[in-house]
């Protein structure tokens, strides 16, 4: 049985990876190799769309199907691991970190870099993982970063207006020091300097790549270390950097409300 969540609209692969057959670059090479069926007949052609609900797919005459029930899962990722659920050089993965075997289908919502730490969802609804990142929603998210220099009241007033970079208008954020920049000092630098830093929290609803670290620099800071603190209406909290836990039926409610749907509808 499928969760009435997922009647909708699916890309073969995604389909495939949801049901814990392969990564997505996986089931797309067995999509290839002509080993997935859809309804008895092969398809190859990447892209192709399914109904969960109604459509029948098998890989090797073995029928995949969703689990019954969705997992909402939420993981305090430490510095070090690739957003992604495999990786072709063997590097550190998330995937490593998260019980895989036990929720077949599992999946990040969003991404951290590899030297970003702090709140990561993971979930196997696709459909509330899509609308959690689709822009329309504003989903926040708040990161805690520690800066070289000071913010100067001109570039917070920037950041809360929407900061010009690369090209682009961020938009507005907000913006709140947590330490002045004369009370932390980083090494010295090559040149014999010592450097201010000072630690901000900024919370965005986009999420461009690099947004945090982007926007900082288009105000003249490069940003030292990053941690996000919450996404949503979730926080990392109490969980040691590197574990996880599942969300509660509150947590889980308060993310379909962000994501405007109705949990079970």
């Amino acid at each position: 049985m499928t969760n009435p969540s997922d009647s909708y609209p699916m890309r073969l692969q995604r389909f495939l990876a949801r049901a814990g057959v392969s990564s997505r670059r996986g089931s797309e090479r067995l999509m290839t190799e002509g080993r997935v069926r859809v309804n008895g007949t092969v398809v190859t052609e990447l892209g192709s769309k399914i109904d969960p609900l109604r459509d029948e797919v098998s890989v090797d005459g073995k029928v995949c199907t969703l689990a019954d029930r969705h997992c909402y899962l939420l993981l305090n990722k430490p510095a070090g691991y690739l957003t992604t659920m495999s990786d072709p050089y063997g590097r550190p993965t998330v995937a490593d970190l998260v019980p895989v075997d036990e929720y077949p289908g599992l999946y990040p919502v969003g991404r951290l870099d590899a030297d970003t730490t702090g709140c990561l969802l993971f979930t196997t609804d696709g459909r509330v993982g899509q609308n959690l990142l689709h822009p329309s929603h504003n989903v926040d998210k708040t990161y805690i970063a520690c800066i070289s220099g000071s913010l100067s009241e001109t570039e917070i007033s920037a950041l809360e207006h929407g900061v010009e970079m690369d090209g682009c208008t961020a938009a507005p954020a907000r913006v709140e020091v947590i330490e002045a920049g004369d009370r932390r000092l980083v090494p010295v630098r090559p040149d014999g300097l010592r450097e201010r830093e000072q630690v901000v929290s900024l919370t965005v609803h986009e999420g461009r790549k690099h947004q945090v670290k982007r926007m900082f620099f288009a105000v003249g800071h490069l940003v030292k270390s990053l941690h996000r603190a919450r996404f949503g209406p979730l926080e990392a909290g109490s969980i040691p950097e590197g574990s996880w836990r599942l969300c509660t039926d509150a947590e889980i409610d308060a993310l379909f409300s962000a994501a405007g749907l109705e949990r079970g509808g």
